[in-house]
């Protein structure tokens, strides 16, 4: 199925045989409990779009690839997956774009970033450097779409006004604000990452002790669970990651929390104490200190290296977030001497594709 048509009529179908089928190999391969299953909106759930931009004479229009055709552009005038103000901008900016020869003439590509409460940034990308032409034209259809415009050419990133959406998401007591910045990660199903948040505060009511987080890019999972541990120590090697982390705590008003840059092998290497990190100078007290028998992780497709699942073996605690069951399923088997599956959730994150997120927690044996 492509990705700009979806069988909505199809999903409860689809969704079942997905979940069910990564049901059936973990337990087969496991002894686990009966897993929840969160589904997806059928539309109108993905915060990012990204279409190369098709010049024919005087028409523009937005194309896609399909895998099996892929030097053969299909024509898209509508995208269902996105959030609403993508899906509402998509068609006022393809006719500004096609009547303003400053901003299509060499334009390839469009990116739209959007929040569920209407918030919009939508990137320009460029074969040619921009100018105050540029800024002057696009600052005038940034007005007209209300939405944020940035425009992008090699070496070169012009921001009219800001490049990030904030994003709300309620969790427990109170509501999170996110700034959520173009070009950077973040989780690409609002709804389905609002229900991974709740379910991982809700799992961490009865925690005990301070918690280490690996991987916590923006901060994502941080806010909520620093609400359920007196300390965090979130960990993120990408300088853009931290740098929104520590801004979105700011903004949350969130004080229990260190955010360092360390990668998860360092972390390793410095939960073990074979090195001294300097940036671990951020942090209040020493490292030794603090009570940590909680860890998160939330890794890449790749799962955990052999160092990290040595280093989280060791935690009393393990929450772990997937979007690979595959090597979850491999991590799992690794860590099954030493901890027993207390809780297994899939999230429906990828509708219409073969993808899964998955939500673990682990007790040490």
């Amino acid at each position: 199925m492509r990705p700009w048509e979806i069988q909505p009529e199809c999903y409860d179908e689809l969704f079942a045989r997905k979940w069910q089928d990564v049901a059936e190999r973990f337990a087969g391969a496991l002894s686990v409990p009966e897993p929840q299953a969160h589904r997806s909106p059928v539309d109108s759930y993905r915060v990012r779009a990204e279409f190369r931009i098709w010049h024919d004479g005087d028409a523009l229009d937005y194309v896609m690839f399909d895998s099996e055709a892929p030097r053969d552009p299909v024509v898209v005038r509508d995208f269902p997956p996105a959030l609403a103000p993508i899906r509402e901008r998509m068609e006022p900016l393809r006719e500004a774009l096609t009547g303003n020869r400053e901003l299509r003439r060499k334009l390839f590509q469009v990116e739209f970033l959007a929040s569920r409460d209407g918030d919009c940034v939508i990137t320009l990308i460029y074969h040619r450097r921009l100018d105050e032409a540029w800024d002057a034209a696009a600052r005038s259809l940034a007005e007209q779409l209300g939405a944020q415009l940035i425009g992008r050419s090699r070496k070169q990133k012009r921001i009219l006004f800001r490049d990030y959406v904030v994003e709300r998401f309620a969790v427990g007591r109170r509501a999170y604000h996110y700034r959520q910045y173009e070009q950077s990660f973040v989780q690409p199903n609002a709804p389905v990452n609002e229900q991974m948040l709740t379910w991982v505060w809700e799992r961490s009511a009865h925690a005990s002790g301070d918690l280490l987080e690996l991987y916590c890019g923006n901060g994502n999972f941080t806010l909520p669970l620093a609400d359920r541990h007196p300390n965090v120590i979130a960990t993120e090697l990408s300088k853009s990651g931290t740098r929104a982390a520590n801004q979105n705590l700011e903004d949350n008003r969130v004080t229990n929390v260190a955010v360092v840059r360390l990668s998860a092998e360092e972390v390793s290497e410095a939960m073990a104490g074979a090195r001294e990190f300097r940036r671990l100078a951020v942090l209040p007290r020493p490292l030794a200190a603090y009570e940590l028998t909680n860890v998160f992780v939330d890794p890449p497709r790749a799962g955990l290296d052999d160092a990290t699942l040595a280093c989280v073996r060791e935690f009393s605690r393990i929450v772990y977030i997937s979007c690979n069951p595959e090597t979850l399923l491999d991590n799992l088997k690794r860590l099954a001497p030493t901890h027993t599956v207390g809780d297994l959730a899939f999230f429906d994150q990828f509708p219409y594709t073969p993808h899964l997120e998955s939500g673990v927690v682990l007790e040490k044996r």
